[in-house]
């Protein structure tokens, strides 16, 4: 039986409308070391010149005192995110629309808004989906906009049985192996400042959260399908993309594969059984 404490879903939705507002600096540092953590030349960015589509990812992380970070490494619940009381969190997937592109030097203002919380019953147990609007600027104006979604959920039951696994994904008409090692999700965890235990610490993702290795970011996985996608395109960035996680990939092997599509691609990641974990999709 689940420890977690009961969960006050209008309790919860009091933090709908909330709005949080950040700035922070893009740096030829921070250009360089997501690059490298997406298998793009590093290069040396200067002053004005673009960077990875993603690198809002990596901009303006909550930053709290060691004292105010909870058990899964994530700041402690409250403040701006409800405090939701189910352990796992994940970033669910998302939908970011490319207005123009975020350069070195930019101070970019984000601009954070609290769209819904629900609550549903799933095969597992209870989840709670978290929706926030991002709005990214530059000082020549909007840059991109995001709406995110986070899922919570209960730790599995100890003498629970393993999920059966998922069915393998179609053949792709491209594809890419990359190899998600734990060094790539250390780096990743670092550029972004990112320090959900779940990607670094093998005892904690093991022990306590019950899964069965270390995890690569969403985030990371949806980058590198963006990559990929703008790669095939001939380096020309999408307006818009899609993504929604659908399994847990696990540190290791991995694919990237795409599908032309009529007004881009459907893109997915694989893991070594050729199961989807990352769907997305890249229109122009």
């Amino acid at each position: 039986m689940s420890t977690t404490p009961a969960l006050d879903l209008d309790h919860l939705r009091k933090w709908i409308g909330k709005v949080d507002q950040t700035s922070d600096l893009v740096t030829a540092r921070m250009a360089q070391e997501l690059r490298a953590c997406l298998f793009l030349d590093i290069g040396q960015p200067k002053n004005g010149d673009a960077v990875p589509l993603t690198t809002h990812w990596c901009l303006s992380p909550a930053i709290v005192a060691a004292p105010e970070i909870g058990p899964d490494g994530h700041p402690a619940r409250g403040g701006f995110l409800p405090p939701v009381p189910l352990p796992r969190r994940m970033w669910a997937g998302g939908q970011t629309d490319f207005v123009d592109p975020i350069r070195v030097g930019d101070v970019v203002t984000k601009q954070s808004e609290i769209k819904d919380v629900e609550v549903k019953q799933g095969s597992t147990g209870t989840l709670c989906f978290l929706t926030i609007d991002h709005t990214f600027s530059t000082p020549r104006g909007v840059a991109l906009k995001e709406r995110q979604n986070i899922v919570y959920r209960d730790l599995p039951p100890a003498d629970g049985k393993a999920p059966p696994p998922p069915p393998a994904a179609p053949k792709a008409q491209h594809s890419e192996s990359i190899n998600a090692d734990p060094v790539l999700l250390f780096r990743y965890s670092a550029v972004t400042f990112n320090g959900h235990r779940i990607h670094y610490d093998q005892p904690y993702v093991t022990g306590v959260e019950g899964y069965p290795g270390l995890i690569v970011h969403g985030p990371l996985q949806a980058a590198l399908l963006l990559e990929y996608a703008i790669k095939l395109k001939g380096g020309v960035a999408p307006k818009r993309f899609v993504h929604r996680g659908v399994n847990p990939m696990f540190a290791g092997p991995m694919a990237v594969n795409a599908q032309p599509t009529a007004d881009g691609f459907e893109l997915w990641t694989t893991n070594p059984a050729g199961a989807a974990c990352m769907k997305a999709q890249a229109s122009w």
